[in-house]
């Protein structure tokens, strides 16, 4: 995995000294991260969690064969980061049209609790009604508006379909270890039962039994995966100047400082469409406070460039993109010869469909160069566990450096409480 960077005509405003800047101030907010001395340190159990996490996926794994054998589908109820890590990898590593296979060898994963519409939630239960399913509930509290909801329904349905004693064996909760209304409920109902780390943040849990035990349901090498994030970790602990981290952290600092203020993660597979989603979250809510931060937005080339294409090369100068390369596919299709020729694609045979994309990605990236828009690229070999491993310990780590340059605390979302106060005044509740 390595990093690269192109500025466009970004020396003539000071760039370089920003940068160098930033760069001196990275030794010192890395031990702030590392040593736990920085704001949020109570949060920051998922440095070290690629390590603790290893003793729990045996039994991870055991569960998940348990679901395997008995369900189709199960239902991840969770909003935030108890949802969107878990989409992220299974939709990086899985086939693109996974839920159409006639001989699915794994459970389909369905999603709950991320939203409150009613159409929603009604297209949902008439599925269930005729397939063979589990729940997974995560929520810290149990009391989180959306996914309380959507396990009251849910709920009510299993056990109305299975009966109450075999709706227990169908239902995994992941909450706290001792306190909160769901873990009350599960002690109550004897369900199987995980927990969610009190010093690991919704964002970051991906690498937890949350994030873990569905990913693992799908058929995927939880062991492979928590192996990529401990390689990454072992990378971005060290204190030199060619830690990735450390240049992520900072290019993206000093852009902002100068006048581009919103960042586009961009991909050119649609298997990254949801790991754009959980990286939005992650750098969204752990840098935009007191004023601050990047705005983190994404696309997905070569799709977005016949919508937003215009506008990232000739509308306001406010964005840098950050490329994620991906150098093999798993697949080898070449475009054939056609006597006929008559969409003049000839000049293309022989050539396979990842080349043709790779080229343009290369061009895209010299277009918007021109049009003053920088570019990050990130690179990774292939779609894998390990690699998806690796990519969510990079972002985290480089996501806690950024934050304590802005001057914040990286790790609380304190605005995320504003529309909730709203809500419930709106619905009645005392």
């Amino acid at each position: 995995m390595n990093i690269d960077f192109k500025k466009s005509n970004l020396n003539d405003k000071g760039f370089d000294s920003v940068y160098e800047n930033l760069s001196s101030l990275l030794p010192y907010v890395h031990n702030l991260l590392v040593n736990k001395k920085g704001k949020g340190n109570n949060f920051l159990g998922w440095i070290d969690l690629p390590l603790h996490i290893q003793k729990l996926l045996k039994d991870i794994n055991e569960t998940a064969t348990y679901i395997q054998k008995k369900c189709e589908i199960l239902v991840v109820i969770g909003i935030g980061g108890s949802y969107l890590g878990t989409k992220a990898v299974i939709e990086s590593l899985s086939h693109h049209f996974n839920s159409l296979q006639n001989y699915r060898k794994y459970p389909l994963i369905l999603f709950a609790g991320q939203t409150m519409s009613e159409d929603y939630i009604s297209d949902l239960l008439e599925i269930l009604n005729e397939k063979e399913y589990a729940l997974a509930v995560i929520s810290k509290s149990g009391t989180t508006t959306e996914p309380a909801i959507a396990f009251r329904i849910l709920k009510n349905h299993i056990e109305s379909k299975y009966g109450k004693a075999e709706a227990k064996n169908r239902i995994v909760t992941i909450t706290d270890k001792e306190k909160g209304a769901l873990k009350t409920l599960s002690v109550q109902e004897g369900y199987k039962t995980y927990v969610v780390p009190d010093d690991v943040g919704g964002r970051y849990s991906v690498l937890t039994s949350v994030g873990l035990l569905p990913i693992a349901v799908a058929g995927i090498d939880i062991v492979k995966l928590v192996n990529g994030a401990c390689l990454m970790r072992n990378d971005v602990l060290q204190e030199n100047e060619n830690n990735i981290a450390w240049k992520y952290a900072a290019i993206r600092n000093a852009l902002l400082q100068n006048g581009k203020s919103i960042e586009l993660m961009v991909n050119y597979s649609p298997s990254l469409n949801s790991f754009s989603e959980w990286w939005k979250q992650l750098y969204g809510e752990s840098e935009g406070k007191n004023g601050k931060g990047l705005f983190p937005a994404a696309v997905s080339n070569t799709t977005d460039l016949h919508s937003l294409g215009q506008y990232i090369q000739d509308g306001a100068r406010l964005m840098f993109e950050t490329t994620l390369h991906v150098e093999m596919s798993k697949s080898n299709i070449s475009i054939p010869y056609d006597k006929e020729n008559t969409d003049d694609l000839n000049y293309l045979c022989e050539k396979t469909l990842t080349y043709i994309n790779h080229q343009a990605e290369k061009g895209t990236q010299v277009a918007h160069l021109s049009g003053d828009v920088p570019q990050i690229t990130i690179s990774i070999e292939k779609l894998d566990e390990e690699n998806i491993g690796k990519l969510i310990y990079f972002f985290e780590f480089a996501c806690g450096l950024s934050g304590y340059l802005l001057g914040i605390n990286p790790f609380d979302q304190p605005g995320v409480e504003a529309y909730k106060k709203n809500m419930f005044r709106l619905l009645g509740k005392d």
